[in-house]
């Protein structure tokens, strides 16, 4: 479908990423994952043709049907469609097909004899096509697929001008999802989702028969999802097998296998040095001292990926005592004109606890966080803010609203002053990520996750002791997120925070309040089936280019991981996902994720008369054909799937070839004897061209044998 082959670009100076490779092929679904600014969304463009790559090659077959949703697709629609037919309009083929037959109905009322007789042969075959790609349940599928993003009966039929940036977002995603392209590539999809349309996406996702490109710092959604991960790191992208869990455990294991491997060498460049210097200005030793400084010349020296990456070291100064209650809400309803979004709450957040608000968006999160911040007043009940309570919110939006003309140094100094309570402006925002120079980059040139870094820090760098945060781990990479959620866990006051990602509020929160159905309800302690309770209104069908499957909680895995799907976040038993640094090794792992319940159909029983046919009772004659299709099906692809096997064979063989000579080059004693090393590396070379040509082939073949089996569907 699509081959990425050797890829390189930088910005100026910076080098973002080179020789990076891969391929997107049908089920194949891959996670790219870095620190912010190291080119994620670079990458992304460059595979869609919007940005030009420095060196390599994209190769993207003719019929290759590619969808793309950004960090921001707001404006990608007619803002003056209703939500549902916005959706339906992306439906593609089948959306033009329905404007065809519309058009011919109109001519088949103007027309007479045989101009009437052409027009009804062409209605006909466009509607016998329409039949086909499942038009006359287009309608359905949207709105199917609109109720597992949150969207109501009601809010389908509202203009999409009336919605919010992160509605908008979601009806992209939605006419993505039923156009059903070959590729999807996602930037950050699930950022201005709730944990409910993360659950249903991830289902959905799981279950895509097409290739899947994202951009993710949700670790829960990345296991899930992914069967492929790479990480662009350092100028370099490495591809591993698997998903988040799998990627920790296998990228710790490179990285130690690398440092002992350079260990070795440097060891082995340390005694050539010495025995140069000993007998550098020795007549009898001249050759031989010679001889290996060419050796140390040819040498392809091993270079360690500096993994002290610019991170963000969030940190709050020290705030006044507050009073123990910091709020209290007695039988509190509060809403918006005089109707209630919320009824009947009693919740009292008591200080230094750190609750987090779960829910589906529209249920009233929004509404309790602006009546804690008092912009908004009760419709009922008593509501009380403690004695020397200082508040802070960070909103999503403030990330995006920043001056992108001023540079951040300049736009932080706006926000706070010339010396935040005594020191200096520099010093925080290096500690926020903006050492050195970065302080006076442009903000327009700040990436989605730095922006947000710099919305943070300004309001992070004032006392207080009650904090309301807003979804703020939205485009941060996942070292930032892991500061956060330790910086969070230290903090001395009070936090209120609303996230979709499940692994923050697990860090973070000591309890739940999850808002639904017009209520409030207080959880202590974070309960998987409160987090992500299943059977929820949101749980939709999952689908694939082939139309709708099974509806459930989980969809199985299709990709070479093949990982059970109940296991879904869960490190390997024994592994620590968090021991690489992108997570705390406290010896006590906490759960990743709940088990997902095993799908279950949701087709309605029926009482059935016994003259009821079922869809499968069919004529001899038909039986008698579809045999016959069968067997020309057979033989017309019989060569095509003995080469199809025959390259597969071989390129299994080879990729163990490829993975053993890499297993003897990690071997550290393997460099004393630089005559083998140059051997292996050889050998190396040949065997990983040699599998990239079989490939190559495979592709080829594979694509030959789907188009040969098409024409018989």
């Amino acid at each position: 479908m699509i081959t990425v082959s050797g890829l390189s670009k930088a910005h100026g100076s910076k080098q973002l990423f080179r020789d990076v490779t891969f391929r997107l092929l049908p089920g194949r679904r891959i996670a790219l994952v870095g620190g912010n600014g190291k080119g994620k969304t670079t990458l992304l463009e460059i595979v869609l043709g919007l940005q030009d790559p420095d060196g390599g090659e994209i190769h993207r077959g003719k019929e290759t049907r590619v969808g793309y949703l950004p960090q921001e697709a707001v404006g990608t629609a007619d803002p003056r469609e209703t939500v549902l037919a916005s959706v339906l309009a992306g439906a593609g083929p089948v959306h033009e097909l329905e404007q065809q037959l519309l058009g011919l109905q109109q001519q088949l009322a103007e027309t007479s004899g045989a101009e009437h007789d052409r027009v009804l042969r062409d209605y006909g075959n466009a509607q016998s096509r329409f039949e086909q790609l499942g038009g006359y349940a287009l309608e359905a599928e949207a709105r199917r697929i609109l109720a597992g993003l949150a969207f109501t009966d009601e809010s389908v039929t509202k203009p999409l001008r009336e919605l919010s940036g992160g509605w908008q977002m979601r009806a992209a995603l939605a006419r993505l999802m039923l156009d059903k392209p070959d590729v999807l590539v996602l930037d950050e999809p699930t950022n201005h989702l709730d944990t409910d349309s993360v659950s249903w996406l991830e289902a959905t996702l799981a279950a895509y028969r097409g290739a899947i490109l994202f951009v993710s710092h949700d670790r829960d959604f990345i296991d899930a999802v992914a069967e492929r991960v790479i990480e662009l790191s350092e100028g370099t992208a490495i591809e591993y097998v698997g998903g988040f869990a799998e990627f920790v455990v296998q990228r710790e294991d490179r990285m130690a296998q690398l440092r002992a491997t350079a260990a070795a060498q440097q060891r082995q460049i340390a005694q050539v040095e010495r025995f140069v210097e000993r007998f550098r200005y020795k007549a009898t030793k001249a050759r031989q001292v010679q001889s290996r400084l060419k050796t140390l010349e040819r040498l392809d020296r091993i270079e360690l990926p500096d993994r002290k990456e610019i991170a963000a070291r969030f940190a709050f100064p020290e705030p006044q005592r507050s009073s123990r209650v910091v709020a209290e809400l007695q039988d509190v309803a509060v809403g918006y004109d005089g109707r209630a979004i919320l009824d009947g709450v009693d919740l009292v957040i008591e200080r230094g606890e750190k609750l987090a608000l779960v829910g589906p968006n529209g249920a009233g999160k929004t509404t309790l966080i602006r009546l804690l911040l008092n912009q908004l007043k009760p419709l009922s009940g008593e509501f009380t803010i403690g004695a020397n309570v200082d508040v802070a919110y960070f909103a999503q939006e403030q990330a995006q609203i920043l001056d992108d003309q001023l540079t951040v140094a300049m736009e932080f100094q706006k926000a706070v002053g010339d010396r935040p309570k005594g020191r200096n402006i520099r010093t925080v925002l290096g500690s926020f990520g903006f050492p050195g120079d970065a302080a006076d980059r442009r903000i327009g040139e700040l990436s989605g996750g730095e922006r947000t870094r710099l919305a943070l820090a300004k309001i992070m760098v004032n006392p207080v002791n009650l904090l309301v945060l807003d979804e703020p781990t939205n485009h941060l990479d996942l070292q930032s997120c892991d500061v956060l959620a330790d910086a969070l866990e230290a903090y001395p006051g009070t936090v209120v925070l609303v996230s979709h990602d499940r692994y923050l509020i697990r860090e973070v929160a000591q309890s739940l309040v999850a808002v639904r159905n017009g209520r409030a309800v207080r959880h202590d302690g974070v309960d998987e089936a409160v987090l992500s309770p299943s059977g929820t209104e949101t749980a939709g069908s999952t689908f694939g280019r082939g139309g709708p499957v099974q509806r459930g909680g989980g969809a199985g895995r299709s990709g070479p991981s093949g990982r059970d799907p109940k296991n879904n976040g869960n490190a390997k038993p024994g592994s620590n996902a968090k021991n690489n640094g992108n997570a705390k090794n406290n010896g006590n792992a906490k759960a990743a994720s709940p088990g997902k319940s095993k799908p279950t159909t949701d087709e309605p029983t029926t009482d059935k008369r016994p003259d009821d046919k079922r869809p499968d009772d069919k004529r001899p004659d038909d039986k008698r054909t579809e045999a016959e299709r069968r067997q020309q099906k057979h033989r017309a692809t019989k060569e095509l799937r003995s080469e199809v096997d025959k390259v597969e064979r071989q390129l299994v063989k080879a990729e163990a070839e490829v993975a053993d000579l890499q297993r003897q080059l990690g071997d550290p004693e393997l460099y004393a004897d630089a005559a083998k090393v140059k051997d292996l590396v050889e050998r190396h070379n040949v065997a990983k061209d040699k599998a990239s040509g079989l490939m190559d082939r495979w592709t080829e073949a594979q694509l030959a044998l789907e188009k040969a089996a098409s024409a018989f569907d």
